[in-house]
């Protein structure tokens, strides 16, 4: 039945979680492994973040000013760029270009080790595998992931000064001002960090389930990938819901 198949899995994927934080245990391997995989996730993920940020900030300022543009308030320009970016948009649009980028690398990496039988001979070797395989990658995702975010709003905000300014012509003198007496720095910009953090700590759990159990084959490889990407960013897009309603009132 659907219901106690969803169950089950459900179950399986709560103690899983438990198995990884259980297994978090800081040591000379442990921190090597974490330093290897924040160069692989996040390091790695810096051009498509930046890319995506300055675009973002781009589209932003040209449809803010067009709609602000009818009212006479192209000022209050940078308190939609600020709000807009540190609330939601950062936040989200760098978790789902980390899903997309990294998650699918964990998914796919941790389903090739279960083809190929290492997860079993890491276990014949008196070493868990969730904390060799796992453990590094969870943890290297909460840090990496605030800092993505912090990158990509950095980048929006840029080239949205420079689009407003330099583009459209509005007065300088405006912009950096209204920018920041528009965002907190504790209701916005800690915020945004504090969802950050658990959108890729919940992008890299979901990513390494999927991975961790998949059908040992390609073609079960295969099904884990695209599987983790779409349920790591069903559930982040969830999660900023509820975290949004609880936080930002």
């Amino acid at each position: 039945m659907p219901f106690v198949a969803a169950t089950r899995s459900l179950g399986r994927a709560g103690l899983f979680t438990l198995s990884v934080l259980r297994a978090s245990k800081p040591d000379a391997d442990f921190f090597r492994e974490l330093v290897r995989e924040i160069y692989k996730i996040g390091g790695r993920s810096l051009p498509i973040i930046a890319v995506g940020g300055a675009f973002v900030g781009l589209v932003l300022t040209l449809q803010g000013y067009r709609a602000f543009e009818k009212f006479g308030a192209s000022n209050s320009l940078a308190t939609l760029l600020g709000l807009s970016l540190y609330r939601e948009l950062g936040p989200v649009l760098t978790a789902l270009l980390f899903i997309g980028r990294a998650g699918s690398s964990i998914a796919a990496e941790l389903g090739l080790m279960r083809a190929t039988d290492q997860v079993t001979a890491l276990g014949l070797m008196a070493i868990d595998p969730v904390k060799k395989a796992v453990v590094p990658r969870f943890w290297a995702a909460v840090i990496c992931v605030p800092l993505l975010t912090g990158l990509f709003c950095s980048f929006a905000i840029s080239a949205s000064y420079f689009e407003a300014v330099h583009v459209i012509g509005l007065d300088p003198g405006y912009f950096w001002p209204v920018l920041r007496d528009s965002v907190d720095f504790v209701d916005d910009f800690c915020v945004a960090l504090m969802k950050s953090a658990v959108f890729g700590g919940t992008a890299a759990l979901v990513a390494s389930y999927v991975g961790f159990h998949a059908e040992p084959t390609i073609e079960g490889t295969s099904v884990a990938t695209t599987k983790a990407v779409v349920n790591a960013s069903l559930l982040m897009l969830m999660l900023n819901f509820v975290m949004s309603a609880l936080l930002f009132r």
